[in-house]
């Protein structure tokens, strides 16, 4: 299994013999608009490699909710419409508005060539924030001779999460641990931040974490550098959580 960020909450895997994307956000730096006024315009850094690069070699696309953070226009204009798409059924109308007519809905798991993708929901937040932030579903990758993977999107740490992990026990989860904050909703992120993120860890003591969603979008507060201190301070290996830069390949 291959893991390699593209930046923010988009990164692709080889996993049993197949290339997925997740997440596809592929406009360049300062492309939307703010996610709250007074914010910076986003993505806030642009990609590190070429969107042919990126797209060339892929065989589906998985999309976890459809914020323009993890589908934009970009990926909708220069993704194949023949593509496999894997969904949600919340979302089985914005993808195929978009003009694709390859798409699998994950209402609960499916099987695709020798992969099992079951969907996990998730909650974008709590409290008073949860209305504004829509609905968005996480997954699990499980196939012969390899590692089983939690893919947990921009969900904070929840029972369904918590479920999740001492059912399938995946040897990786991969986490958006951008810690972001609505202006007016300060004590509630839409993510995980860095205390979740390393709870999480704590959660799994085997499985490696893999942190995303960090040092690209306008409201999260949660850095690579405010991830890797804290992770220090509690005494997280490296090796145990790993928080990769842009373009980075994590071989495992």
């Amino acid at each position: 299994m291959e893991f390699q960020l593209i930046r923010n909450a988009t990164f692709k895997l080889k996993y049993a013999g197949k290339i997925l994307l997740i997440d596809p956000m592929l406009c360049k730096k300062e492309t939307f608009p703010p996610f709250s006024p007074g914010l910076k315009k986003n993505p806030t850094v642009d990609l590190t490699m070429s969107i042919k690069d990126i797209v060339n070699d892929i065989d589906a696309v998985l999309v976890t909710h459809s914020h323009p953070d993890h589908f934009d226009d970009v990926a909708t204009e220069t993704l194949s419409k023949q593509l496999k798409i894997f969904c949600t059924p919340t979302d089985e109308g914005f993808v195929k508005k978009k003009g694709f007519n390859n798409v699998d809905i994950v209402a609960h798991s499916v099987k695709w060539e020798n992969i099992t993708i079951t969907r996990v929901e998730g909650e974008h937040g709590s409290g008073p924030v949860l209305k504004y932030m829509g609905e968005v579903s996480g997954y699990v990758l499980q196939a012969n001779n390899e590692a089983t993977i939690f893919i947990v999107s921009d969900s904070i740490l929840t029972y369904q999460v918590q479920n999740a992990i001492e059912y399938f026990n995946p040897d990786i989860i991969i986490t958006n641990s951008g810690g972001g904050i609505i202006p007016g909703f300060e004590n509630f992120p839409v993510h995980m931040n860095e205390e979740q993120t390393i709870a999480i860890s704590k959660l799994s003591p085997n499985s490696k974490i893999i942190a995303t969603h960090l040092n690209a979008i306008d409201f999260c507060k949660t850095t690579r550098i405010r991830l890797r201190s804290y992770r220090n301070k509690m005494g997280i290996s490296d090796s145990k959580l790993l928080i990769p830069e842009d373009g980075e390949h994590i071989k495992l």
